[in-house]
């Protein structure tokens, strides 16, 4: 082969197709769809179980995907600090599940979707200790404050992070075989074009 043609190759796989945008279309309306179907029970969401598997079955696309559902969350739901919370959450969701995505097994992925949701609190807490050290109203700031607000922000939420946890690891177990099968299916589909 030639040192052109190996160029070439390389320069159309990084490239975005028709078939990627609509492909990463369908992925926000799937997780937005499945966020607003649930949104009347606290803590339990399809969105790490999507993210989690568009990541495994269809790559990087995911990370297209996760911005324009950031955005859209924040269009819908006003932006605020759990806006700021997101744009680092879910992406590194979505690298946990690419470092995953060679070994990918049932075991793994329901642990991870588990993990994720016992952590999601604690992850969240991470912009209030910048509230708490720049210090609001009579408190006078510093790091210290700004651990002590994230942790009792963390710790105050912790039995809906129990919740979360639980929520993900049930879905993962009851949806992971079906939408693999159906994955596969797809992805064989897509592939093929």
């Amino acid at each position: 082969m030639s040192e052109k043609s190996s160029m070439k190759k390389s320069t159309n796989k990084n490239k975005i197709t028709a078939k990627d945008i609509a492909l990463i279309g369908m992925m926000i309306a799937v997780i937005e769809v499945s966020k607003f179907a649930l949104a009347q029970v606290p803590n339990v969401e399809l969105t790490t179980f999507w993210i989690i598997m568009f990541t495994l079955y269809l790559g990087n696309r995911i990370f297209y995907v996760i911005p324009a559902f950031i955005l859209i969350e924040g269009a819908v739901y006003g932006f605020n600090v759990w806006w700021v919370m997101y744009l680092y959450a879910w992406p590194l969701l979505a690298v946990c599940a690419m470092m995953m995505r060679k070994k990918n097994t049932y075991f793994g992925c329901t642990i991870l979707s588990g993990v994720f949701g016992l952590l999601f609190g604690f992850l969240c807490s991470i912009p209030y200790i910048f509230i708490g050290a720049f210090g609001m109203g009579e408190y006078e700031g510093g790091l210290m404050n700004g651990f002590r607000t994230a942790f009792t922000w963390w710790v105050a939420g912790i039995p809906f992070d129990l919740i979360h946890g639980i929520g993900n690891l049930v879905i993962m177990l009851v949806l992971y075989y079906p939408v693999t099968k159906a994955m596969h299916m797809a992805n064989k589909i897509v592939e093929k074009e």
